[in-house]
């Protein structure tokens, strides 16, 4: 009898030490209810591998629990303690199973459940030391479902049975069953504890990374709403220079021809017809720039073919006929440039050009009007001069220069500084006035 067990109950704590740390992870399927055992905190979701771990503690407790009895029924048959003897086994394993019918929370049956079940492995203890070995699943029942401080007092309480039980079967005093069980089970709860907070912490270490990726996610989200709705804006300040450059413009011109008609349709009816087939030009051109408008934007002189410098002659022409004498525009270009202007480029200057000779025909009473395109090296320059009347030049940004001159300027502005060009204007009253656009050739394709 000695000589088993010295091994018994030392090896077994020490091989249930290791063996059911893993356990400790906070995963479900427990020493006991093999499958949603919550004792630790945080336990989470299932887990295939503890499972089968839970599997093999309960094929080890049923197997200890057979090995103790079968023990027992060989070496003191015909007893009469025997029958309790079976009688507690059958009620202990009958306990054991019902471990997972209780569900996997600490809660007061659950913690009676426990009570019984390590009482009676105490009676069964105290009628037959062999049934010690049925502690090491105990261990980490206790360790599951109890506050730290009461499983580490049922560890210690268990501990003791097993030595009183291992000093019975043994012939004489033997030191080794006195402090090799407490030194194993010490290691197995600190063993179990280690890898529990080591489950807490990863835990939290994944919740950690699932907010942060939530976060990261919510942020791309709200980058590509922020990009749309810029992108929008500039769209839609984009299309609203191309409406003001172009639809807006003829719009103008033909209300303050169809108004001279209609002032001068009496008193000089040849006059009249002569500003309504003016409009009616206006109204082709517009319908012509309406339909590119909604083909591609670009402007229909442009989609004419000859380039930027045969839509500015066009142009000029244009406002020389419409004004009936009353203002001559020229074009005049310089240079010749290495290659052709960019699409881009040519359709800013155009607009800039009709937006310029828009403002010179209405407000500034001019009676001559210059259009000069230069190509140099590294840029092109368009110069718009006229003799009208002028006024006071403010410069950008300057609180009410937009309120005196509307929109057409800083649309301009707009259309020079998407290219990385520049805009000013050269302007007093009395003396005319001088815009220039210079767009550099360089940075004219980085996109804006």
């Amino acid at each position: 009898m000695n000589g088993g067990s010295p091994g018994g109950p030392a090896d077994g704590v020490a091989s249930g030490g290791p063996g059911n740390s893993p356990h400790a992870d906070g995963s479900p399927g427990g020493s006991v209810d093999g499958g949603a055992e919550a004792g630790g905190p945080g336990a989470a979701g299932p887990d295939p591998d503890a499972r089968w771990l839970a599997l093999l503690m309960h094929a080890a407790f049923f197997l200890l629990l057979g090995a103790s009895l079968a023990r027992f029924l060989m070496r003191h048959p015909g007893e009469a303690r025997t029958p309790w003897i079976i009688a507690l086994s059958i009620t202990l394993a009958v306990l054991y199973l019902l471990g997972p019918v209780l569900g996997s929370r600490p809660t007061p049956r659950r913690l009676v459940w426990l009570a019984v079940l390590v009482v009676v492995w105490m009676v069964l203890v105290v009628l037959a030391p062999s049934f010690a070995w049925c502690a090491v699943p105990l261990f980490y029942t206790g360790l599951r479902i109890l506050p730290p401080r009461a499983a580490l007092a049922l560890v210690a309480l268990l501990t003791v049975f097993v030595v009183a039980a291992q000093l019975r079967l043994a012939d004489g005093f033997d030191p080794n069953l006195v402090l090799a069980p407490p030194a194993v089970a010490a290691v197995a709860t600190a063993v179990f504890v280690h890898m529990q907070r080591q489950a807490v912490r990863q835990r939290e270490l994944a919740a950690r990374q699932r907010e942060l990726i939530d976060d990261l996610l919510r942020t791309r989200r709200e980058l590509a709403a922020t990009e749309r709705r810029e992108g929008t804006l500039a769209e839609r300040q984009r299309l609203s220079m191309e409406i003001h450059d172009t639809l807006a413009q003829g719009l103008s011109s033909q209300q303050m021809l169809l108004q001279a008609a209609d002032r001068t349709w009496s008193a000089d009816p040849d006059a009249a017809r002569r500003h309504v087939r003016t409009a009616t030009g206006i109204a082709e051109r517009n319908l012509a720039e309406a339909r590119r408008f909604v083909h591609d934007l670009a402007p229909a002189d442009l989609a004419e073919g000859g380039g930027l410098e045969a839509a500015l002659h066009a142009l000029a022409a244009r406002e020389s006929a419409q004004a009936e004498g009353a203002l001559t525009v020229h074009c005049h270009v310089e240079g010749t440039g290495h290659a052709p202007l960019p699409d881009r480029v040519q359709s800013a200057l155009l607009r800039i050009a009709q937006g310029a000779l828009a403002n010179v025909r209405e407000h500034s009473g001019a009676t001559a009007a210059g259009l000069t395109l230069t190509h140099l090296d590294d840029r092109v320059v368009l110069d718009v001069g006229d003799n009208g009347r002028g006024f006071t030049a403010e410069p950008e940004g300057t609180p009410g220069a937009r309120a005196v001159r509307g929109h057409g300027l800083p649309a301009m502005r707009a259309r020079v500084r998407q290219l990385g060009g520049t805009l000013t204007v050269e302007s007093a009253p009395g003396d005319g006035t001088v815009l220039s656009a210079e767009v550099p050739l360089t940075t004219t394709e980085a996109p804006t």
